[in-house]
């Protein structure tokens, strides 16, 4: 039980409905759905809208999103891949010739077409049960007339001043006389209404078919990009079918490559191995988890990628009891022995990730990204699309799982998650931060299951994490000293993050009680709120 006189937020309880987002706006927008009459997928992607417009930096249109969704919170679980594709003419030769060697993040060659809005179409024609104009409303609304900037939004936008003074479009909108809005100040985005009343109207061909794709597709080429009207006009996202892993009798639920599910599956599998010892905090688990995630992320970077391209990556094979109980052997309990197996990949911080369950108890959890925040920092200039860099994820080298290609999706760090038990959806759950996604994954189930902590306090718990391609481990400021010392001697180079590392919601489901518990995380300005 919590303590009462200690700082920290309580479990959010309800009955018929229930949605955590990173930002009150946005969960707000869903509840107000709900309370409409709408399901879990409406108020999903409604909440997303509302967090293109009020959380800029986190998300856009011109991002990428992933989906799982339940009906009726049976384990019968859909999943949708929402994440672009590279265009036709891109290719590691084609950008060689063009004197490419790396892909930077303000690049147009680190564009792919964004998936986000063919997401969200997709499932709520499937899936939903309002027109996707009603969902937009509200985030026209926000856009048009302009919002209160919220307190970590303000902090991370402002750490991006010098990537949206570097474009001419992006500095006119998104800085006032060239410096971030601060928390509390009003902020517009009219153009950006604009598109949002376009896809209302016309639905996703607005964005792929129609004045919003050109728009960016003219961008694009102006700065130099191999993008066409056709790469937009062909691109759908997929139905794909979710993977899974046990853990202490919870079956855990992901989205398949090229996502890195897979890799949050791996790490579980690899600590069920471990008895939890009776401090989730301590140095001997923050040690496994750490050389866990080491040796699972060095297989990542290795080995995936778009399936239906190079990324072979055989998800069984992984997760076979052989292979996982020969990664667990590799960790020493005592030392640090792994510290630069993780190959070199690009570091983000930003996405937003929501969750959703309704009185029906369908269950949707959500994610949707510009990659770094702000993305390329890269606007067009008649919709104010902000453009992610997900394609600074591709890797250049030639024959590489990952390697950029015609029509070819990168690694993609955002992962929504769920998990069931005896045939029912008991968690709906995601974790923000970039390449900390796949390990936030473990850790909070770790923490829900092996330590029988609740969900907001495994939220609030410290975190580490090994950044890929690096002998260095974040660790939050509020991470005990004598766990740092111990991990320090352990042979850990520990080092503060740049900001506090990720952010997280979740949902669980009583089904004795009928009851909603909701969770969301201190590190973001959200909440969860219920009906």
């Amino acid at each position: 039980m919590r303590n009462f006189e200690a700082p920290g937020r309580s479990i959010v309880m309800a009955k018929d409905g229930m949605a955590a987002t990173s930002h009150p706006a946005s969960s707000y927008a869903a509840i107000r759905i709900l309370e409409a009459g709408g399901n879990a997928m409406d108020a999903a992607v409604a909440a997303c809208a509302v967090q293109c417009v009020v959380e800029p930096g986190s998300t856009g249109i011109g991002g990428d999103c992933f989906a799982l969704y339940s009906k009726r919170g049976t384990d019968d679980i859909i999943a949708f891949n929402g994440s672009g594709w590279a265009p036709q003419a891109a290719s590691v030769d084609a950008l060689h010739a063009l004197g490419v060697t790396a892909i930077a993040r303000r690049s147009p060659h680190a564009v792919t077409v964004p998936g986000a809005v063919d997401a969200w179409a997709t499932l709520v024609a499937d899936h939903g049960s309002m027109p996707l104009g009603r969902l937009l409303a509200a985030a026209v609304a926000l856009a048009r007339d302009g919002y209160a900037v919220a307190p970590r939004a303000a902090s991370d936008w402002a750490k991006q001043r010098d990537v949206l003074a570097a474009d001419d479009i992006s500095r006119t909108r998104m800085l006032i006389d060239g410096r971030a809005p601060e928390a509390g100040a009003l902020h517009a985005q009219p153009e950006l209404a604009r598109a949002f009343e376009l896809i209302a109207a016309r639905g996703r061909d607005a964005f792929y078919r129609g004045p919003i794709a050109r728009d960016i597709v003219d961008c694009l080429r102006g700065h130099g990009g191999l993008h066409t009207l056709d790469d937009f006009a062909r691109y759908r996202g997929e139905y794909v079918q979710p993977i899974k892993a046990s853990f202490r009798g919870y079956d855990v639920h992901e989205c398949p490559p090229n996502g890195q599910g897979v890799v949050a599956l791996l790490i579980l599998k690899i600590l069920e191995g471990f008895a939890a010892d009776g401090d989730p905090l301590s140095a001997e688990r923050l040690h496994r988890e750490i050389e866990a995630t080491r040796l699972a992320y060095s297989i990542r970077d290795a080995s995936l990628g778009d399936p239906r391209a190079g990324g072979k990556l055989n998800v069984d094979e992984l997760l076979s009891d052989a292979n996982v109980d020969a990664l667990r052997a590799k960790i020493d309990a005592k030392q640090s022995r792994h510290a630069m197996e993780a190959s070199s990949a690009t570091e983000h911080k930003d996405t937003v990730y929501i969750c959703v369950v309704d009185k029906d108890r369908n269950c949707a959890s959500f994610i949707n990204s510009l990659f770094h925040p702000f993305g390329s920092g890269i606007m067009s200039p008649e919709f104010g699309v902000m453009l992610h860099n997900r394609g600074q994820s591709f890797s250049m080298q030639a024959g590489h799982p990952n390697a950029i290609a015609p029509h070819v999706r990168p690694m993609h760090t955002i992962i929504p998650g769920m998990m069931t038990r005896d045939g029912k959806v008991r968690t709906v759950f995601g974790v923000m931060g970039g390449h900390y996604q796949a390990m936030g994954h473990a850790h909070f189930v770790s923490k829900l299951l092996d330590y029988g902590l609740d969900m907001q306090t495994a939220l609030d718990l410290p975190r580490v994490f090994p950044v890929p391609g690096t002998d260095h481990v974040e660790a939050e400021g509020t991470l005990p000293e004598a766990v740092k010392s111990a991990l320090t001697e352990r042979g850990f180079r520990l080092v503060p993050p740049s900001w506090a590392i990720g952010g997280g919601q979740a949902i669980s489901i009583d089904w004795e009680n009928g009851t909603l518990s909701g969770a969301s995380d201190h590190r973001k300005d959200g909440c969860a709120l219920g009906i």
